[in-house]
């Protein structure tokens, strides 16, 4: 068995990260970086760029203008990206949205909404990745590695009261994690997820602004575990579904 020397086993890996403009996507893309991987992030509106760090970096390339909902869009991403940038290693899909109300509150509109921007974007993003690392050359450490977001509410179901919608699409995530992490482990490539409970961003924060913040979890620290569950030296966990609870 070869010996992993750099750490993680990540430099000059392909790794894409959707959401990565976000706090928590910043946050792994950055760790990704320090781990000497080249890092694909796709971009919905131009102002997300506004003051992200990666944005002139040699490391990072951001490409504007995908929807990662439109299943024709999703593909062209995945296959430019691999056209240009080489093999891809890793796919991890921050990529989502966040809707609180009971079902008296949620009209059907924010329910599809809310299937879209979470559910609809990690299978379409899993679809592209898992076809494209299933041409990568085998190795002992595997073809790749995908990694989705779910959240605590899909693994703690009575947490998602007052966020049906949300609970409901975040469910669904889990449920493609699974199902893939033993459909693909075939092809030698792992899926697992991680579940949060409510992350420390700035955006969050303003939204609970009478929340015990130090309890939780912070980006950097979720995405050290984002970074070793993506890794090559992950050899053996798959179709997991791992809390990042932080304190809270």
């Amino acid at each position: 068995m070869t010996a992993i020397t750099d750490g993680l086993g990540l430099k000059d890996k392909h790794c894409v990260v959707t959401g990565g403009t976000g706090g928590l996507g910043a946050a792994v893309v950055s760790r990704l970086v320090e781990a000497g991987a080249n890092v694909t992030v796709p971009v919905f509106h131009h102002h997300e760029m506004s003051d992200y760090d990666w944005c002139d970096a040699d490391c990072v390339r951001c490409v504007e203008g995908v929807d990662l909902t439109e299943p024709v869009r999703c593909q062209t991403f995945y296959a430019r990206a691999v056209a240009e940038r080489g093999p891809l290693w890793a796919s991890i899909h921050v990529a989502g949205g966040f809707s609180m109300g009971g079902i008296d509150a949620t009209d059907p509109e924010v329910f599809d909404k809310m299937m879209a921007m979470n559910a609809k974007t990690c299978y379409l993003s899993c679809l592209e990745a898992a076809r494209h690392m299933k041409h990568n050359e085998p190795s002992e450490f595997g073809r790749g590695r995908i990694l989705n977001v779910t959240a605590r509410v899909a693994l703690v179901r009575e947490a998602g009261a007052n966020m049906v919608a949300y609970s409901a699409s975040k469910g669904a995530v889990a449920s493609i994690t699974q199902s893939l992490g033993s459909e693909l482990a075939n092809d030698d490539i792992w899926v697992n997820a991680i579940a949060p409970s409510v992350v420390d961003t700035a955006a969050n924060r303003e939204a609970m602004p009478d929340a015990d913040h130090d309890a939780w979890p912070k980006p950097d620290e979720i995405a050290e575990t984002i970074a070793f569950l993506v890794s090559p030296a992950n050899r053996a966990t798959r179709g997991a579904l791992v809390p990042v609870y932080g304190r809270s």
